[in-house]
């Protein structure tokens, strides 16, 4: 199996591998999706932050569906500012998402819609665990304070924490409270929060750049966090 983008190990994380039922702020991760989409065209140098907007610098093809939708709808309107981006393209998102991990075989569809059509409803039970399992351990081996981080699993780290999404890693109380500040100092490392400048970043200042200025967005559009 091969590996799969951000938006869909967001996913994984958040849907239960038995009831195949996702858990926690649903607007939250379908925001986080649409970030974690934007990263990966930033990381593949496809869009970049200028002037305030998220623009299209190259339009050429990734090779991945998914972020190649995007960056044609992208490339085809004007630019808008990060904030926009996430509220115009997270509509649809979480159903492609689905879509693509059940033809890949790693979730599966088990359509529950009533007999008479009125209610319709979808549960995504995992069918490979070996995925996510590899996405956990990478968020695990962030938490222990790994400090040979790629560009993707920071992103992850930063994505986790600012989606609020502890709960998902199985944890609560202290536990979550310590790995969101622990994720949080992941996200500072790489320039994509706190007060670190884009030269002192261990991420490329282009990427830091987009995803810092999507973090504060998802966090505009979720509003605080319950103390």
């Amino acid at each position: 199996m091969g590996s799969v983008a951000l938006a869909e190990e967001l996913l994984l994380l958040a849907y239960d591998n038995e009831s195949g039922r996702a858990s926690g702020s649903h607007i939250g991760l379908d925001l986080g999706m649409v970030a974690a989409v934007l990263v990966e065209l930033a990381l593949a140098g496809r869009i970049a932050y200028v002037g305030g907007s998220l623009v299209v610098t190259k339009a050429d093809p990734t090779g991945e569906p998914i972020e190649d939708e995007v960056l044609g709808r992208m490339a085809a309107d004007s630019p808008h500012t990060p904030d926009s981006w996430l509220q115009r393209l997270r509509h649809g998102l979480r159903d492609r998402v689905l879509a693509d991990l059940c033809a890949r075989n790693i979730i599966c569809d088990v359509d529950e819609t009533t007999a008479d059509g009125f209610i319709h409803l979808h549960r995504y039970p995992t069918i490979d665990p070996s995925v996510e399992a590899d996405v956990r351990e990478r968020l695990r081996r962030a938490l222990i304070g790994d400090d040979q981080l790629d560009e993707r699993t920071a992103a992850l780290a930063t994505l986790v924490a600012a989606v609020r999404m502890e709960p998902a890693l199985g944890l609560s109380g202290a536990e979550a409270a310590t790995a969101h500040e622990q994720l949080r100092k992941i996200s500072d490392h790489a320039g994509f929060t706190g007060t670190v400048s884009m030269e002192e970043s261990s991420i490329r200042p282009s990427v830091a750049l987009v995803v810092a200025v999507l973090v504060k967005a998802i966090q505009t559009a979720l509003g605080n966090a319950r103390a």
